[in-house]
C-alpha cells in the first residue's frame, strides 16, 4: 500500500506551521505521532494535498501538571504523559485510560491531542477528556479559541477543529477533594480497541455522601457519550448508593450499534457491567482519599 501523492512540508516555528495550515485549508493534514494518518493514507482513506510535520516543534511536547489539571502540548507523546508521576497525581485517570491505548510501541509514538483530533468514538483519551469536562486549544495566525469537549467532538472521526487551525495543547482538569475515577474496559484482544467501556468520575461531599456521578462510555455512539446518574445516587453515602442502579440508567441511556465484532445488544450489555464496576471503583477512591 502506498499514500497518495503529496507535499511535504517540516515547519521550523508554529507560526511558519499556521501559516502554511492556512494556505493548505481543507487540503492539509497535520502529521504529530502519525498513529492513526500514516495507516489512513497509506490506505488512501484521507487524501490531503498538504502533509506538514509539526514533529520540528520541541516547544508543542509540553506537559504541565498544576493545581487546575494537566496542559498537554501537541507533541507529547502518550508514553510521556502515561508516565509522568506529577500527571498521575493531579489526574489519575489519564494514566489509567492511557495504559489501554494499543501497545507500548505505539505509546511511544503516538500523541495525546493526535488521538482527541482524531475522533475516534472507540478510543479512550476522547471519553476521557468528555468524562472530565476538558478542552482542546485550536490555533490559527492571530488567534486562539479554547474548544470544550462536549461540543469539540462532532461525529465519528470529526471535530471542531477547523481548516486551517491546529491543536496545539488539550486541557484535563484536575480532581478534586474527595473525588475518585475509574476506566473498565474489554477488548477482543490487549491492544484491540474496546468493544465497550466505561470510564466514571464520582464526587463526594464531607458527609461522604455522592454529589456527582458521571459515566463517558465508549463505543457507544458517534461522539463520546456521558451520562450523568446523580439523580440515581445523589445524596447517598458511597458505600450505600445503588451503583446497579446508576448503572442501569447508563444502559438506558445509550444505544450502541452493533458490527462485525459485536452485535449492540452485547455492547450494550457490556456498557451496563462495566459502568457498574467503574462506579463502584471510582466511589471506592473518593471514599478513601
Amino acid at each position: 500500500m502506498k499514500p497518495p501523492p503529496f507535499d511535504y512540508h517540516a515547519p521550523r516555528s508554529v507560526g511558519e506551521a499556521l501559516e502554511i495550515l492556512t494556505e493548505a485549508g481543507d487540503e492539509g493534514k497535520v502529521l504529530a505521532g502519525g498513529q492513526s494518518l500514516i495507516p489512513m493514507l497509506n490506505m488512501r482513506l484521507t487524501h490531503p494535498r498538504h502533509v506538514v510535520d509539526v514533529n520540528g516543534l520541541t516547544e508543542l511536547a509540553t506537559v504541565e501538571a498544576g493545581p487546575g489539571g494537566v496542559l498537554v502540548g501537541a507533541l507529547a507523546r502518550h508514553a510521556q504523559v502515561e508516565r509522568s508521576e506529577p500527571v498521575a497525581a493531579v489526574q489519575p485517570l489519564l494514566r489509567r485510560a492511557l495504559g489501554l491505548v494499543a501497545h507500548p510501541v505505539i505509546r511511544n509514538r503516538g500523541t495525546v491531542v493526535g488521538s482527541l483530533v482524531h475522533a475516534d468514538p472507540a478510543a479512550e483519551l476522547p471519553a476521557v477528556l468528555a468524562l472530565l469536562g476538558g478542552s482542546v486549544r485550536l490555533a490559527r495566525p492571530g488567534s486562539t479559541r479554547d474548544v470544550a469537549a462536549d461540543v469539540f467532538f462532532t461525529g465519528p472521526l470529526e471535530s471542531a477543529l477547523r481548516p486551517g487551525e491546529l491543536a496545539v495543547s488539550a486541557l484535563f482538569p484536575a480532581l478534586g477533594p474527595r473525588s475518585g475515577t475509574a476506566f473498565h474496559e474489554v477488548a477482543r484482544r490487549h491492544g484491540d480497541y474496546a468493544i465497550s467501556g466505561a470510564a466514571a468520575l464520582v464526587v463526594l461531599d464531607e458527609d461522604l455522601r455522592v454529589v456527582t456521578a458521571r459515566v463517558a462510555c465508549v463505543s457507544a455512539g458517534p461522539v463520546p457519550v456521558v451520562v450523568d446518574v446523580t439523580g440515581v445516587c445523589g445524596g447517598d453515602r458511597w458505600e450505600a448508593a445503588d451503583w446497579r442502579g446508576a448503572a442501569a440508567a447508563v444502559w438506558d441511556e445509550t444505544e450502541p450499534e452493533g458490527d462485525i465484532h459485536a452485535s449492540a445488544d452485547y455492547r450494550r450489555h457490556l456498557l451496563g457491567v462495566l459502568a457498574e464496576r467503574a462506579l463502584t471503583e471510582a466511589a471506592q477512591e473518593a471514599g478513601n482519599r
